[in-house]
C-alpha cells in the first residue's frame, strides 16, 4: 500500500510538472500567434509583419494577429513582449533602434539581449543621403567639402535621438571629420517639409520613405548608406565607394521571442518565417518598397544584434551621447 501511494504521488508530481511546461514543438501551435509591432502601421517592420504573418497563418494553420504597440521610441512594444509568456504565442518584430535603446535611455525596462530569444533576421532597409536642391553638392566628396566650409548651415533632420537616421549621421560625421546640427523630428516623414523647404539641408532616410521626393526632384539623392547599392536606386553609389570606405549604416529588423521560449519552438518559427521570406510574392512586394530581404538562423541573428550593439555603442560614446 505504501509503495502504491508513493508511485501515485510521483505520477501526480510528474503530471503537474508537465502541465507547467511550455507546449512542445510537435503540438505547437494550437492557438493564435501574436506579432507585436512596436510602431504605428505603415512602416517597414509593420509591412513585413503583415506579409510574413499571412504566410505563417497558411503554414501553421492558426490565426496570426498583428498588434501595433507604438510608444516610447519602440520600447513600449518591446517591454510588453519581454514580459510575455515564453511559449511561442507572442513574438516581437524589432527595428535597428533595438541595438541603441540601452545607450539612449537610462531606465530601460528590459535588456535587449538577455530578455529575448532571436528567431530570424528579416530585412535591411538602406538609407539614402539626400540634400535640399539648394545645397550645391552633387557628390558625397563635394558635400563633405561644403559642410566643412559652411558648418553653421549644415543641419540634418532625423526621426529622433538614437534612431537609425541619427546614428547614420553620427557615423558620417565621425568618418568624414565634419560637424552638423541635429534637428530631431517625431518620425522621418515629419522632417520632409523642412528638408524640401530648405530649413534643414539634408537627411539620412530610408529608401522606402524618401524615394518619392527623390524621384520627383524635390530633394537630391547623393548616395546610399549600405555596402551594396540599392535595388531601387542602382545608379546611386554607396557612401563607402564614393568617399568613406567601410561606411555602413541602415535600418534593419528581425523577429524575437521572449527569453526562455523553447528552442524547438524557436526553430519551428525560424523555418516558417524563412520560408515566408523566400516566397516570390513577399519578396517582390518588399523589394518594391526598398526593403532588402535577409533570413538565416537564430544564432546568426543573435551574433548580428550583439555586433550592432557594440558598433553603435562605440559611435554614441565617441559622439558624447549620454543616456537620458
Amino acid at each position: 500500500m505504501k509503495l502504491k501511494m508513493l508511485l501515485s504521488t510521483a505520477l501526480l508530481a510528474c503530471a503537474l510538472s508537465l502541465a507547467g511546461t511550455p507546449a512542445p514543438a510537435q503540438t505547437y501551435p494550437s492557438k493564435p500567434i501574436k506579432i507585436i509591432v512596436p510602431v504605428t502601421p505603415g512602416g517597414a517592420i509593420d509591412i513585413i509583419a503583415r506579409l510574413v504573418g499571412e504566410k505563417m497563418r497558411i503554414s501553421l494553420g492558426v490565426p496570426v494577429v498583428i498588434e501595433n504597440k507604438p510608444g516610447a521610441s519602440n520600447n513600449l512594444g518591446a517591454d510588453i513582449a519581454a514580459k510575455s509568456a515564453p511559449d511561442g504565442y507572442t513574438i516581437l518584430i524589432v527595428a535597428s533602434s533595438h541595438a541603441t535603446s540601452k545607450f539612449v535611455y537610462k531606465d530601460l525596462s528590459y535588456d535587449p539581449v538577455k530578455d529575448f530569444e532571436p528567431i530570424v533576421y528579416t530585412h535591411v532597409v538602406p538609407l539614402l543621403l539626400a540634400v535640399n536642391p539648394g545645397v550645391p553638392a552633387k557628390t558625397v566628396p563635394e558635400l563633405i567639402a561644403w559642410i566643412k566650409a559652411n558648418p553653421g548651415q549644415a543641419s540634418y533632420g532625423s526621426s529622433g535621438p538614437g534612431g537609425s537616421l541619427h546614428m547614420a549621421a553620427e557615423l558620417f560625421m565621425s568618418m568624414s571629420g565634419t560637424k552638423m546640427l541635429h534637428v530631431p523630428y517625431k518620425g522621418s516623414a515629419a522632417a520632409h517639409p523642412d528638408l524640401i523647404g530648405g530649413r534643414t539641408k539634408m537627411i539620412f532616410d530610408t529608401v522606402s520613405a524618401i524615394q518619392g521626393h527623390v524621384k520627383s526632384g524635390a530633394v537630391r539623392g547623393l548616395a546610399v548608406t549600405t555596402l551594396t547599392r540599392s535595388s531601387v536606386f542602382p545608379g546611386l553609389p554607396t557612401i563607402s565607394e564614393a568617399a568613406l570606405p567601410g561606411y555602413d549604416a541602415s535600418t534593419w529588423g528581425g523577429m524575437l521571442a521572449p527569453a526562455g521560449t523553447p528552442k524547438e519552438i524557436v526553430a519551428k518559427l525560424n523555418t516558417v518565417i524563412n520560408a515566408a521570406l523566400k516566397d516570390e510574392d513577399v519578396r517582390a512586394k518588399l523589394i518594391a518598397s526598398g526593403i532588402e530581404v535577409q533570413g538565416g538562423t537564430p544564432e546568426q541573428f543573435d551574433s548580428f544584434i550583439k555586433s550592432e550593439i557594440e558598433k553603435w555603442g562605440k559611435v554614441m560614446k565617441d559622439a558624447g551621447i549620454e543616456p537620458e
